[in-house]
Formats: structure tokens, C-alpha cells, sequence
């Protein structure tokens, strides 16, 4: 999944408007105009070719890098749960968890979790409001960090799922 098309999923389904997505952005350390941020958020489409079965994906406006969407996550964290007190002699830059394009949908679902304070029976919830059923193992699973046992990545459909179940928690309890 394109980063852009999550931060517009994130968007919607926890419906953060254009000042409040740039204040998340330089919360997470990105420094970024409403006109960026609108850029970033034109949605990809699917070009057809002719030579080709599958169609192209193109985004017309400004790509989002992992580096910038994890800022977002970051940024996210702090606006909801507040800025975390580092211990003397700790570093207060926050490590990068996305190392590469593989790592993008795992990282996503445990920043909002930690975001939003949600629960593992609230991320159970939210995936089978969504239309998945995930038991606590396979949810356990996509939480890890990469190179732990058990860890399994994240494909596109279940963070497709993920926002599906979280716009109808969050927009329709409004």
C-alpha cells in the first residue's frame, strides 16, 4: 500500500483536519505548509496501459516516504498520549522503526495502537468490524518487530481491513 493512501485512510477514518495534520507533522519532527500536506494527500489512481494486464499506480501529487509517514505516526503519538519524559542520558530522537517498504503496514498498526491506547481485544474488535476475524495469535504476530519468532508481516489487505473497522469506530460512534 502507497504511504499516501494511508495517511488518507488515517485521515478520514480518525477525521483530522488540514491544521491539525500539519501540527501532527511538527510533533513528529517534519516541518511541512498546508499546501505540501495538500499535495501529499492527492489520492493515487490506476493508469491503464496497454501493454501491460495490471494498471500503473500514479500519484500526481508529492510521494510521502516512509521516513514522513513514521514522523506522522510519531507526531500522532505525542498529540494523543503526550510527549514521553526521557530518562537522563537517553537520547530524545526517536528511533525509526520502518527499515524498509516490507515493514510500512506493521509499523502503521502498532503506532496507532499505541496512539489511540488500544487494547489487543480493541484491535480484535476494531479487524472484525472491519470484516476479518484475527485470532489473538495472529494479531500477536503482526505486532512484533521484524526478526523476532513469530513475526508476521502485515499485507495490504488486512491495513485496508484495519482502517475499514477503525472509520467505523471512530466516525460512526459520532
Amino acid at each position: 500500500m502507497i504511504n499516501n493512501d494511508i495517511l488518507i485512510r488515517l485521515r478520514y477514518a480518525l477525521d483530522i483536519k488540514d491544521v491539525d495534520m500539519v501540527k501532527i507533522f511538527e510533533l513528529g519532527g517534519v516541518a511541512i505548509t498546508k499546501e505540501q500536506l495538500q499535495k501529499i494527500m492527492v489520492k493515487s489512481t490506476i493508469s491503464d496501459t496497454d501493454s501491460s494486464e495490471k494498471g500503473v499506480w500514479t500519484n500526481e501529487g508529492s510521494p510521502c516516504s516512509n521516513s514522513m509517514l513514521e514522523s506522522f505516526l510519531n507526531g500522532l503519538i505525542v498529540l494523543k498520549r503526550g510527549k514521553k519524559e526521557s530518562d537522563p542520558g537517553e537520547a530524545d530522537k526517536q528511533a525509526f522503526l520502518i527499515k524498509d517498504d516490507k515493514d510500512v503496514n506493521n509499523v502503521v498498526l502498532k503506532k496507532v495502537k499505541i496512539a489511540l491506547s488500544l487494547t489487543g481485544e480493541d484491535m480484535l474488535h476494531i479487524f472484525q468490524q472491519g470484516g476479518a476475524q484475527l485470532s489473538n495469535s495472529e494479531l500477536s504476530a503482526v505486532l512484533r518487530r521484524q526478526g523476532q519468532r513469530n513475526y508476521k508481516p502485515c499485507g495490504d489487505r488486512y491495513i485496508k481491513v484495519f482502517f475499514k473497522g477503525l472509520t467505523a469506530r471512530y466516525r460512526e460512534n459520532k
